[in-house]
């Protein structure tokens, strides 16, 4: 079976109303070909108020942030309590255990990760990042969220061009999603 690969999300809160995620555009098939250059992995959802990002198997990332989005409808908008319900079904319905996708999601008060296991992962800092190149987007992020005045938006940009310099499987072609 040709594995796909992508991607590199990463997403920074630089207070309630510098809230950015970003995304490369890269899909890579197999160890060796690049199928897309421009992939759009960055959206905002529930009117305009969630940011998300999704690193893994598109197909499987449409089909989670479609049920996450109906998860924020029943709930209110309440991501914490989306999350938790999003998190519950993955677990229990049998096909989407077999789904492959992270999720980051960010409105104005919070920051989670929604894993393939079906856990719901708050960071520890205001910053986070998935894929491909997550760590390397991760390490850039940390040490400018900490050693800079940069925005939201300039440390995720700057993040992604980092990894993209160093990861095989992420591109430069970036995508970015503000609250």
């Amino acid at each position: 079976m040709v594995q796909f690969h992508a991607t590199t999300i990463v997403a920074v809160r630089r207070g309630p109303d510098d809230i950015c995620i970003g995304g490369d555009g890269q899909v890579t098939m197999g160890e060796t070909s690049i199928m897309k250059n421009g992939a759009k992995k960055v959206k905002k959802i529930y009117k305009n108020t969630v940011i998300t990002g999704f690193a893994g198997s598109v197909a499987d990332a449409f089909s989670l942030t479609e049920k996450f989005e109906n998860k924020l409808d029943e709930h209110g908008g309440n991501l914490k309590r989306a999350a938790v319900a999003l998190a519950q079904l993955w677990r229990m319905d049998k096909a989407m255990r077999n789904l492959e996708a992270l999720m980051i999601v960010a409105d104005r008060d919070d920051l989670l990760v929604l894993s393939g296991t079906g856990e719901v992962i708050e960071p520890d800092d205001n910053f986070v990042a998935i894929g491909s190149g997550g760590n390397y987007a991760y390490a850039a992020a940390k040490a400018l969220y900490n050693n800079t005045e940069l925005s939201a938006e300039e440390i995720v940009r700057k993040s992604l061009e980092i990894a993209a310099s160093i990861c095989v499987y992420t591109n430069d072609h970036i995508s970015i999603e503000k609250l």
